[in-house]
């Protein structure tokens, strides 16, 4: 029987029952049990926490048989069962009052029913230490917590700030319970999608390890190389590799290894097509309005640097936008270095899928969506393979001229001249160009590098009475920016542009190809 594709299923039973793909985490599940207790996860929606959730669910209840042929088939300790209590707040709407409250009520009665369990206590925390007692009690063996998408209850009501604090209030109350009752656990793992810090949601789970960014875990969700190779090879025959690398590989938590995103991955092989399936199930409307308001230019989103303290800074009413994009999968780590002791990560872009849609995003926040924007990404794409600069320049007015006027006004990232590349390195990104901003060289950085069919195209652009377009295209070649790309025995042009904070357009365009 052919093996099918896991598209959208979260349970380890029906993976393996079902005769399903299936790319073994147990190796990862054994490696959290050996050396700890306590974990905390982060990762994008729709990576596979869900999924490695209930893994660790029939792994510590002994369900030897689902695991035949997987690594800890034969390494794990088959003949000790521990008691799960599974917490999943994946369901519902939490920006409804007391809804928190009523959920974790109806999974504490169910999973007390089924464990002959009758609680003394009205309340979600006193009934969660009740119950690990009496199961270890009853069991002889330390209970093992599992809460799925522990996070999500704040992250519902982030629009209203009141509502989210109340929820994480109560989420601190119920995990504390998991460290007052630390003699009758013997596992805790929490997942979800943001890293709450300490401080807010578990100071009284402050023993709780933050796996995140440690690099043996890197793949611990989402796929690497090897098991495209292993577990997908009937189903990649006939597909270009290397496209599916650029539109779906990328994701780097710390470690070297870049990861797959599994949804793609899956909707890629069903459909036999390359489209932005992961990007297109969610709308990040609460991270475009945030990107909006904190003036974080969009040309530099590629390229951001933060600390691991910042990347975990995240809380109601203080979210960095470097930690949203991260902590959403909008952004990943590209490289990180260590100074003073302490490391600090270069994120960009995880992929071509991240690059083209969120920028596509973020254009149809400012200008709209429908026929004219699509008529201008394709014209965009027509002069960038025919060279034609006269109507590149036209159509670089066309689309500056179709700013809405208040948008001028708010004009959030710090002065025309980043106003601009960002607007231009939006445009140029959306098409599905490599583009690149602000690119570091020996002796300063280009605006803006844009490279498609076969072609490279170097921007520098001037604020009106900077010296006009001539003096960017003097720059352009008086600092050798074109000798980066020479090796690719590509044509290269050098664009110079001058802008007009007066009509809010270009003025001037200069060219030389090189």
């Amino acid at each position: 029987m052919k093996t099918r594709l896991p598209i959208g299923i979260q349970t380890f039973r029906k993976v393996r029952e079902g005769n399903l793909h299936y790319v073994d985490k147990t190796g990862f599940a054994m490696s959290l049990a050996r050396e700890g207790t306590h974990y905390l996860l982060s990762r994008p929606r729709r990576f596979g926490k869900s999924l490695f959730v209930d893994t660790l669910k029939d792994l510590f209840e002994g369900n030897r048989d689902l695991f035949e042929g997987l690594e800890a088939y034969r390494r794990w300790n088959w003949s000790v069962r521990h008691p799960v209590v599974r917490l999943e707040f994946g369901r519902g709407n939490y920006a409804e009052p007391d809804h928190l409250q009523v959920d974790l009520m109806a999974q504490m009665d169910s999973i007390e029913r089924v464990a002959g369990v009758k609680s003394r206590y009205d309340t979600g925390p006193q009934r969660l230490a009740d119950l690990l007692e009496t199961l270890h009690s009853k069991s002889g063996q330390r209970a093992v917590v599992l809460v799925d998408e522990y996070d999500k209850p704040i992250l519902d009501a982030l629009h209203q700030p009141d509502m989210a604090r109340a929820n994480r209030d109560y989420l601190r109350g119920l995990y504390s319970v998991i460290k007052s009752c630390d003699a009758h656990v013997g596992f805790c793992f929490l997942a979800g999608v943001s890293k709450f810090s300490k401080v807010s949601l578990f100071s009284g789970l402050n023993n709780v390890v933050d796996i995140t960014l440690e690099p043996e875990y890197s793949s611990i969700c989402g796929y690497a190389e090897r098991d495209l190779d292993s577990v997908f090879a009937e189903e990649l025959a006939g597909l270009d590799r290397q496209r599916i690398r650029e539109w779906y590989n990328g994701y780097s938590w710390g470690g070297e290894e870049r990861i797959y995103n599994p949804f793609d991955v899956l909707l890629m092989l069903r459909k036999r097509t390359l489209g932005a399936w992961w990007f297109e199930t969610g709308t990040p409307t609460f991270l475009i309005n945030l990107l909006a308001e904190t003036g974080v230019p969009w040309h530099r989103l590629d390229g951001l640097r933060a600390s691991e303290a910042l990347l975990s800074t995240f809380d109601v009413g203080r979210i960095a936008p470097e930690a949203l994009l991260f902590q959403t999968g909008y952004l990943t780590v590209v490289d990180s270095e260590s100074r003073s002791g302490r490391l600090r990560y270069r994120l960009g872009f995880p992929n071509r899928e991240v690059r083209e849609s969120l920028n596509r995003a973020l254009l149809d926040d400012l200008l709209g969506s429908g026929f004219e924007r699509e008529e201008q990404e394709t014209r965009l794409l027509e002069v960038l393979e025919e060279a034609d600069f006269d109507g590149m320049r036209d159509l670089l007015r066309s689309l500056l001229a179709g700013i809405p006027h208040q948008w001028h006004g708010r004009n959030p990232m710090g002065g025309y001249e980043g106003w601009y590349a960002s607007v231009l390195y939006a445009h140029f990104a959306a098409t599905g160009a490599e583009v690149r901003a602000e690119e570091s060289g020996s002796v300063g950085r280009a605006d803006l590098s844009v490279r498609a069919f076969g072609q490279v195209y170097v921007f520098e652009f001037k604020m009106q009475g900077r010296g006009g377009a001539l003096a960017a295209l003097a720059q352009l070649k008086a600092r050798g920016y074109a000798e980066r790309y020479r090796s690719l025995g590509e044509p290269v042009h050098l664009v110079g542009g001058e802008f007009t904070s007066k009509t809010r357009n270009v003025t001037e365009f200069e060219t030389e190809t090189i």
